[in-house]
């Protein structure tokens, strides 16, 4: 679709998500869960692999306004016509059996006529369902193992299990026919005063829905396995209750929180959105719910983030723990210890959101990529080889924060550290790929990763009342004096990407916060000057640009959660007033629902990336929590 990133609403019921346009149009949905196939695929093709629009007939442009509910994550679009104006709530409930998106469509002034068009494309956008309608008022949608049923909550429509006298028999028309009328009339049914007509239209269920000032109309959307024969219970629930009921989820999960502070808003949304990328049943946290949003427009930074990264997922477990969801970091902290039992030499840097290590990546050419960005990857496959060494520093700075913040850790965790340190001995000297995959160097980064692992297996042996090796002290303090050593450049001092380079890499901002360097260190001091060359728009780039492409040519943009480490890194210097500006310089690119992708392009004013990026409402929580907590305030 033709849609800008920041143009998509989230919407979650814990387990998985969709994406909504201020178009009115779902363009992206995957069922049951965050990682299965996309029935809705329109973000990553065009409207023919799959999508749900809801809007006045006849118009295509964006809403009038939109915003999510205070402290929910329940959406409200209303658009005015010439004729009257109406709003559409979309939300969908924490799950409890079966996934479902509810949309309620309510007139507000005047009449107005709604056009909602569903076009499903199940497995990844390409196989049309089979359809028929069931002896109730719901019609259902079945390829392989899916089924979507579709059910209408309002005036004149029928409850489950009821007769509506007035509406017109129907019949199954096989592989995309939609729900075609058994009378040739075009409609499923019409309620009496004809306020509502289904009809199948180009391989979609056209339904038009007059709606005059204070009527409502609720359409849900509901998923099952396919060979169940009865209508998900969902179905069953009056579109009013789920809507209080999701309500008061978000508002009383929202009214925890923690901090109190001048972005208190701002700090919401993110912990809102955070907690909407935790598939429920595991505490894993996905790092976004789209795949394969460019990073750059037309290149081939295509990317599935809806897996569980190993990287960053100790600032995730501190961003929990500080802003006051102690149960939260608890099951990310399950969901870690559980995911890397087994041998640390087979660490991966990605999971999938159960913990599954089998992981595949594959392309998908019949979908042309969000503007025409391709491949569309589906899956994430781990880098080949032993596991990257900064994955074991992320786990036990993970096991070391929640210890001291009263979370037990299982009897085996003691057992999995002196593996993992194993491990990290034998091979921290080694060169290895990095963050950027690119090929073997002596990455700095990897290296302080090494030292933390080192650091907080010392600190959880305190901690657990455990005999420390004295090896284990001695390649910390080794691994310390190399880096600090070797991984600086001469002149004007600043931590570098690998030994013996020139080029900067942002993850030095993120020193004084693992522990490695205080933030006051001259080289730290020198180090964070140092990297304001890489600002571009007064966004930082995550490293030196590559000097042999030229401007434009695949250039990576500015990463927004590097953006607020710069902030965090100025604030700990006590410069505090550019660190505010940079810091909201940043909240200002937020969407007008105060999402965040994973890069800004400044010269196109744009977001990039997939979207709304867990990385990135993790950095700005924190980055909050820094400015609040500065002196110089």
């Amino acid at each position: 679709m033709s849609s800008l990133i920041e143009d998509y609403a989230l919407l979650s019921d814990l387990e998985t998500a969709a994406m909504l346009g201020s178009d009115g149009s779902v363009d992206w949905l995957c069922l049951p869960r965050f990682d299965s196939p996309a029935c809705l695929a329109a973000l990553v093709g065009s409207a023919d692999n799959g999508f749900w629009r809801i809007a006045p007939r006849g118009g295509r442009g964006p809403c009038t306004r939109r915003a999510y509910r205070p402290d929910t994550l329940v959406l409200d679009t209303e658009w005015e016509t010439a004729t009257g104006s109406v709003r559409v709530t979309d939300f969908m409930p924490p799950r409890g059996q079966d996934p479902c998106l509810v949309r309620i469509i309510e007139g507000l002034t005047g009449t107005v006529t709604v056009r909602s068009e569903l076009r499903l494309r199940f497995n990844q956008g390409r196989v049309l369902p089979w359809t028929r309608g069931d002896a109730g008022r719901c019609r259902v949608a079945v390829a392989g193992p899916d089924a979507v049923w579709l059910s209408t909550d309002g005036p004149g429509t029928r409850g489950p299990g009821t007769r509506n006298t007035d509406a017109v028999p129907f019949r199954a028309e096989g592989p995309g026919a939609m729900w075609q009328a058994a009378e040739g009339s075009g409609a499923l049914w019409q309620a009496a005063d004809g306020s509502v007509a289904d009809r199948g239209e180009d391989g979609s269920t056209v339904t038009d829905l007059t709606i005059p000032a204070g009527r409502r109309v609720a359409l849900t959307l509901a998923w099952t396995p396919s060979h169940h024969t009865t209508a998900p219970g969902a179905l069953g629930v009056p579109a009013d209750t789920a809507l209080k009921e999701t309500t008061d989820f978000w508002r009383h999960w929202a009214a925890r929180c923690r901090y109190q502070g001048p972005w208190r808003e701002a700090v919401v949304r993110s912990l809102i959105t955070l907690k909407a990328l935790t598939y429920a049943p595991t505490g894993g946290v996905v790092g976004a719910p789209t795949t394969s949003l460019p990073e750059h427009v037309g290149g081939e930074r295509n990317w599935d983030d809806r897996v569980c990264r190993l990287s960053g997922s100790s600032f995730t477990l501190s961003c929990l723990l500080r802003s006051g969801y102690h149960e939260e970091a608890a099951a990310w902290l399950g969901w870690l210890v559980r995911t890397v039992a087994g041998d640390p030499a087979a660490l991966q840097s990605v999971y999938g959101v159960a913990g599954q290590r089998l992981l595949s990546e594959t392309e998908a050419p019949w979908l042309n990529g969000y503007e025409d960005s391709t491949p569309v990857r589906f899956g994430t496959a781990p880098p080949g080889g032993r596991g990257r060494l900064d994955a074991y520093g992320e786990v036990l700075d993970a096991f070391c924060q929640s210890l001291r913040a009263g979370i037990d850790l299982p009897r085996h965790a003691w057992s999995l550290v002196g593996a993992v340190m194993d491990d990290v001995a034998a091979h921290w000297r080694e060169p290895d790929r990095g963050r950027w995959h690119g090929p073997a160097r002596q990455s700095v980064h990897t290296k302080v990763m090494a030292w933390v692992a080192a650091d907080r297996a010392v600190a959880l042996g305190a901690l657990l009342g455990a005999e420390v090796p004295d090896a284990w002290c001695v390649m910390r303090d080794e691994v310390r004096a190399q880096v600090l050593s070797e991984g600086n450049r001469p002149g004007p001092r600043s931590f570098v990407q690998s030994y013996g380079s020139d080029r900067l890499d942002a993850s030095a901002l993120l020193l004084p916060a693992l522990g490695f360097l205080p933030a006051h260190d001259p080289r730290m001091r020198d180090t964070v000057h140092a990297l304001g060359a890489l600002e571009h728009g007064g966004f930082l780039r995550p490293h030196t640009p590559d000097p042999s492409l030229a401007p434009g040519d695949g250039r990576e943009a500015p990463s927004i959660a590097r953006t607020f480490w710069y902030a965090d890194a100025l604030a700990a210097l006590g410069e505090t007033g550019r660190a505010q500006d940079t810091f909201e310089r940043v909240l200002a690119v937020r969407n007008d629902l105060g999402l965040l992708a994973a890069r800004w392009d400044p010269d196109a004013h744009r977001q990039l990336g997939n979207a709304p990026l867990a990385v990135s409402h993790v950095a700005l929580v924190r980055t909050a929590f820094a400015l609040r907590d500065s002196p110089a305030r």
